[in-house]
This record gives structure tokens, sequence and C-alpha cells, in this order.
């Protein structure tokens, strides 16, 4: 016998987790990956950041860049989803959306945010994989390989299923 639970109830006692959104953007004619550097962590990083709560994820990325590197683009295709479980001081899962920005030529205008980015470069995909944490830097060759094929990739905590 099933018993009615109020969905106040019901979805206050499912799991929650986190959610970004990223972009790959080459250079044009290249597979040279667009990456930032923040102020505010280690290292380097694909263009992008976390979903607020009433964003849809491709506007996420489209507000990321535009805030961030003064860039107005439109997403096109969802090439990488990554799942990862709560790690370390992350309490929560977190759902990685990386979508297919495009192309810019290496010498666009681009226009860091004050205190939020020191830098930005195209790298190769694999200068850039090893510019990235080891659970994101598989996103680089899963997101390739998604815009090459016109499909979406999977990644469980960084690795292609």
């Amino acid at each position: 016998m099933n018993t009615w639970v109020e969905p106040e109830v019901w979805y206050a006692q499912l799991p929650s987790f986190h959610a970004a959104a990223a972009a790959l953007i080459t250079a044009t004619g290249t597979d040279h990956v667009l990456l930032v550097k923040p102020t505010y962590r280690d290292g380097w990083s694909l263009p992008g950041g976390y979903v607020e709560a009433t964003e849809y994820p491709h506007n996420t990325c489209a507000r990321e860049l535009h805030e961030e590197l003064g860039l107005t683009v439109r997403p096109g295709a969802l090439l990488v989803v990554d799942w990862a479980p709560p790690e370390g001081k992350r309490p929560r899962a977190i759902i990685s959306l990386t979508f297919d920005c495009g192309e810019l030529s290496p010498d666009v205008e681009i226009t860091l945010a004050a205190g939020e980015l020191d830098d930005w470069v195209f790298r190769t995909p694999d200068e850039a994989a090893a510019c990235l944490p080891a659970n994101v830097a598989p996103r680089i060759a899963a997101a390739l390989q998604a815009r090459a094929l016109g499909e979406t990739a999977y990644l469980a905590g960084g690795r292609i299923m």
C-alpha cells in the first residue's frame, strides 16, 4: 500500500547536488582549447560557473562567458555530462555540463572580469588537460570527441563510461 507524501516533504528528503556549466571554445581552425585562470583557486579551468537555482545550465554558460570574458556566445550542443559524488570539502554531488560554444579567433578581444580571472589562453588538448585538475582533465578529450561525432559524452567522476 502506497502512502501519500506531501510534495514539500517528498522533495525535502531527496538528495541535492550542485550543478556547473562550462564552455568548450576552440581557436578558429584548430583544436586548441580556451582556458581561464581564476583568481580564487590554483590552476586553470574551462570558462563557466555554477548554475543558479532559477537558471537553465545553457543560460549559465552564456552568462558566465559574458561576465568573465565579455563574450556574447549562444551555447550549442551539450558535449559532456560529468557526475561526481561528494568528495573532500564538497558535501554534495556535482553534475558538470560542458557546452559547445564554437570557435574564436586567437586574437579575439577578451575583457577579463576584474577580481575573478587573471588570464586566458588557448592550449592544445594535451596541454589543456595537463593544466586542469585530474578529475576535470578528461572533459577536454571527451568534449572534442563528442563535438566531432555529434554526440554527448557521459563521464562518471571524470571517467568515460
